[in-house]
Formats: structure tokens, sequence, C-alpha cells
């Protein structure tokens, strides 16, 4: 009886904090996100200009040149739409429990996991759909900065606040099924691509099956100490995402492998030979690989000198976010505007969705609402991501990369570096090939080190 009514305070308490977060997260989005019209806004390597029609002929010519070839002339919907098209990935509850532990959801501890499978999803989103992708039924979710998107809101979370107490269910809203939206397609490769939206989506379910899921990222992060429950910083779950991409064994994925820095050095030779092992397909064409390097950018706080180079990086397409927040909460950042990043964030307990179902609904994985925040109160803890298809766009992007880290280094230490040849040419182990130790002992004993470092997420 005793060991009951503990499981029942827990529950009780898991439910409180849900309620509490979705409160908190509602006031959030009642607040609006203003954008300038006088600057352009970056969303991972594409620039948008939110100026009316008649205004074409007024935009002064250099602005029409600015980060070189990569600008779009785009308007404020077609940002929504491009925005809304990432993936995003929150707080769940009621999902499966977690092996070892008596948790159903990851509310309040699990903020660095959402945003580093956002971060992955990105990639996998360039990997199989490309840059140019957008959901077609982005438009169709509810603008969060209309009044009607914010009443809905408030009302909604205060219905959630109430029905976690009192432990009943919220209704549902309307969702969108591939049903509903089958008949949209003007091709067979716009279904597709659906189809493939739909798969990836269901690689971060909220199942132990699920290759990318919590579950699975929790079972990797045991074997560098941590548990269910812990906080994880951001360069921990570098090389969890890292252990979870090695393991997959789904037939699609054997294209595409993950490398993490070893102490902010990339060694191009360890880059590459990743890219060209051979694949399980027999297939002989370069692996994609996702580079993911850990940082610092300053000491307790972050150094504005570096504003310039996360910006320069949020400017290339083949970015694919970070891993970051600020002291307390994590965010993945995915563009800017002016001297402010935008990202998307987890700290919203959303029900657990099935998607094992043919059919499951997919607006709670796409966020209406981007939001802002001042380049100075980001955490110097982060991830950065970056996507390479093959090893002639590895070497393309270290050289483009390279010079911008000189550029913004102002002669001092650049952020990271890369360098020619291997780890191991430098008398640093190399990690780990067997399979059956997912850490070798040097990768453990960096990632303690971060542990101590990195700030604790709530």
């Amino acid at each position: 009886m005793e060991a009951t009514g503990t499981d029942e305070v827990d529950k009780l308490k898991t439910k409180f904090i849900s309620a509490w977060n979705n409160m908190k997260y509602s006031w959030v989005l009642k607040t609006k996100t203003y954008f300038s019209r006088n600057s352009p806004v970056l969303l991972l390597g594409k620039c948008y200009h939110f100026k009316y029609e008649d205004e074409d002929k007024m935009l002064p010519a250099r602005s029409a040149r600015t980060i070189e070839d990569r600008i779009i002339a785009g308007n404020v919907e077609e940002f929504r739409k491009d925005f809304i098209s990432r993936i995003w990935l929150t707080y769940r509850e009621e999902f499966p429990q977690i092996e070892g532990s008596a948790l159903t959801t990851d509310c309040g501890w699990g903020c660095t996991l959402r945003t580093g499978q956002m971060l992955l999803a990105q990639g996998l989103i360039l990997h199989f759909l490309g840059r140019a992708w957008t959901w077609p039924d982005a438009l169709n979710i509810e603008n969060s900065d209309s009044e009607s998107w914010t009443s809905h809101t408030v009302k909604k979370f205060t219905s959630s606040f109430e029905a976690s107490l009192s432990g009943e269910r919220e209704l549902k809203t309307p969702t969108i099924s591939l049903k509903e939206t089958i008949g949209k397609y003007s091709n067979d490769q716009e279904l597709q691509n659906e189809i493939c939206h739909r798969k990836i989506i269901s690689w971060f379910g909220d199942s132990p099956l699920a290759l990318f899921g919590l579950h699975q990222l929790i079972e990797y992060g045991k074997k560098s100490g941590k548990k269910a429950g812990d906080w994880y910083g951001p360069a921990v779950v570098a090389h969890i995402l890292r252990k979870a991409v090695e393991e997959a064994r789904h037939p699609d994925l054997q294209g595409i492998t993950i490398y993490v820095a070893q102490d902010c050095t990339v060694y191009n030779s360890d880059v590459i030979d990743k890219q060209s092992a051979s694949m399980t397909s027999g297939n002989a064409d370069d692996k994609a690989v996702i580079i993911l390097v850990p940082v610092r950018l300053g000491g307790e706080r972050t150094n504005t000198d570096y504003l310039e180079f996360v910006k320069g990086v949020l400017s290339l397409e083949y970015c694919v976010g970070i891993i970051g927040g600020k002291p307390k909460q994590s965010y993945y950042f995915a563009g800017f505007q002016d001297d402010s990043l935008i990202y998307m964030d987890p700290h919203y307990c959303q029900s657990f969705v099935d998607v094992s179902i043919k059919d499951f609904p997919l607006e709670t994985f796409h966020c209406p609402s981007p939001k802002k925040m001042s380049f100075r109160k980001m955490d110097p803890s982060c991830t950065i991501g970056f996507y390479c298809r093959n090893v002639q766009d590895f070497e393309r992007a270290s050289e483009e990369i390279t010079k911008m880290l000189k550029i913004s280094s102002k002669e001092k230490y650049p952020l990271f570096t890369f360098v020619n040849g291997h780890s191991r040419d430098y008398d640093i182990a190399s990690a780990t090939t067997n399979e059956e130790d997912l850490f070798s002992e040097d990768e453990k004993k960096r990632l303690k080190r971060f542990s101590t470092e990195e700030f604790v997420l709530l």
C-alpha cells in the first residue's frame, strides 16, 4: 500500500508539473513575436524580406545582394510556411513507461533531448527531402499571432490544467490525416514527399521502438552515466545522437552518419572515412554526414564577439541548427533577425501521439509560432550542426566555415577548427569502432567533463 501511495503522489506531482509548464507556455504563446520589415530574416540559410508587394521598387539594390546569392525574395506567409514545416518536438505525457523508471513524461527534464531531436530531424529533412521542401498543410495551422489563436490557446491550456489535476483528458482538436490530404497532391512526387515526411516524424515517436525516440536516446545516455529524469547538456546529446544514428538498422538510414567534433576540432580525414565507409547495401556512394560541434561561446556568459559567427552559421543552407538555449532552458535555434535568434521551444507538454498508426495527426509536430530571443541571453554552452551530402560538400563546407571562423575570431582563438589528418595523428584517441562498447573511455571522460560544465535544464 505504501508503494502504491508513493506512485499516486508521483503521478500527481507529474501532472502538476505538466500543467504548470503548459500554463507558462500559454503566456509565451500569448506574447506576440514582432519582426521588423527593415531587416532580413534568416532561417536555416534562407533569407526573407518582410516587405509589401508594392515595395519592390523601393527596396535598395544592395539589399537584394545581401548574403551573396542565398537570398530569396519572400513575404511573411512564405517565411511562416518554411518555419512551420520544420519538425517541432516537445515534452510529451502519458507515453509508454521508460524502462528502469516510473516516468511516462519528460516534462521538466527532457528539453535538451527534444532540441537534439529537432536538429537531427532537420538533418533528415535535408537528406531525404531537401531544403526547398515545405509541408503543404503548414499554413492550415492556426496563426499564433492572431487574437483567435491566443484566446483559443489560453482556454486550451486552462482546460488542460484542470484536466491534468482531475485526471480527465481534454477533447482533441480536429487533426490533419494522410487520408484528408492525399487528394491535394498534384503528382506522385508530392505524395512520396508526404509519406517521407510522416516516416521521419515516426522515427521520433515516444515509444521504445522509435529509432530516435526519447526511450532509445535515454538508453544510449545510460552509457555515459545518464538516466531518465537527469538533465542533459548539448555536448552529451550530440554523442547520444551519434550513437543512435550509428545503431539504427533501418535500410533508409544506411546512407547517413554523424560525426562529433573532439575538443572543438574537426579532423577532416576522420569525417571522410565515415563518409566513405562501405555501406551495408553495397552502394559505394559517399555517405552523408551530420557534423556536430559542441562549443562554448564564452565563459559564464556568452561573449557577444561570437554573434556574427553564429549569424553566419545560421545563414548557411547546410546548417541544421543549434542545440542551445538560455540558462535553465534549452531551445532549438534555427535563424535570426538583427541581433535576435529565432527558435523553437520544446517546453510545452503535449499528449502522447501513437505514430505507429497510419494516419496519425501531424499538427502537434509543427510549431505555429516562431519566437525570438536576444543573443545576449544565450547560454554559452551549445552544439552547432551541419549537413554534408557527400565528401565534396564536406570539403566545400569546411573551407567556407574556416574562412568564417578566421574572420570572426578577431585574432583570438577560433571557436573550433578543421584540421587535416586523423585524430590519431595528433595523439588523440579516435572514436571506438566496437559496437558493443557504445562509448570509449576517452569519450566517457569528455562527457563527464561536459556534464560538469553545462547548465542545468528545467
